[in-house]
């Protein structure tokens, strides 16, 4: 039986959440590793997190050596990889359960665009909880969407077969830096009543407001639409990552263009 936190207990928990990617290491910038037992909980609640259909439809590579440390983080641009306690990259994998109804005898159906949906909603479900057991043992860590930066050359060297797709990395760690709480979105643009609703030109205005010392940098008050332009506006970073995406997507068979 789950013990009873307050509303505030809960609130707090969530407040002390931190996005970290400076870790304490050993004196020669090694990583420290989590104990056994560490690893052992924070990849328990991994694989307790719920899953549609029962599939779980994820897979995570625990990366360990410091070669292959450095080629993803290389790869993914994320050097925090190297020197974090602990480090995955978190797949979508649609190809397990096809492998389990070939064994039982069944032949696995074709659903490529379902895998997607249901894929990355189970590796985010799956390495969300993950994070979160970490943080309850003291430590804090990164989701890593790099992952796109290099993705075929990614899926070669980690080996991964049709049906698995890199989501995202995860890496976490003792922090060795003080990061800030990060400001949100008001709820009224996030939290909708019955019916989806776009939010007014003068809420979205004062949603950027609130919004912006997340993209301060030194000598610069923060501009979020700035630094959302950079990265989802015409001519931004994930315009020009979205051909290694749908190549990556072909690939592993999950492209439905066509068919």
């Amino acid at each position: 039986m789950h013990g009873t936190q307050t509303p505030d207990q809960v609130r707090a928990f969530y407040d002390a959440h931190r996005t970290v990617r400076l870790y304490q290491t050993q004196p020669d910038g090694s990583p420290i590793r989590m104990t056994a037992d560490e690893l052992g909980a924070v990849l328990h609640a991994a694989q307790r997190a719920p899953t549609d259909a029962t599939a779980q439809l994820y897979s995570f590579i625990h990366l360990t050596t410091p070669d292959l440390r450095a080629q993803v983080a290389e790869l993914t641009g994320n050097p925090h990889i190297k020197t974090a306690s602990e480090a995955f990259v978190a797949c979508s994998d649609t190809r397990r359960v096809g492998k389990i109804l070939e064994a039982a005898g069944h032949e696995p159906g074709h659903w490529p665009a379902i895998a997607v949906h249901f894929g990355i909603g189970d590796i985010v479900m799956s390495g969300q909880n993950l994070l979160t057991a970490a943080e309850m043992l003291g430590y804090q860590g990164c989701w890593i969407g790099g992952v796109v930066n290099n993705m075929d050359a990614l899926i070669t060297l980690l080996g991964l077969p049709e049906g698995v797709l890199p989501f995202a990395a995860i890496t976490v760690g003792r922090p060795a830096e003080n990061a800030p709480l990060r400001p949100r979105l008001p709820r009224e643009l996030v939290v909708h009543t019955d019916a989806y609703r776009d939010g007014t030109p003068e809420e979205l205005r004062r949603g950027t407001e609130i919004m912006n010392p997340i993209a301060d940098r030194p000598g610069k008050p923060g501009d979020w639409a700035r630094l959302l332009k950079m990265y989802f506006g015409q001519g931004g970073g994930m315009e020009a990552r979205e051909p290694g995406l749908v190549a990556a997507l072909r690939r592993q068979g999950l492209w439905t263009d066509g068919e």
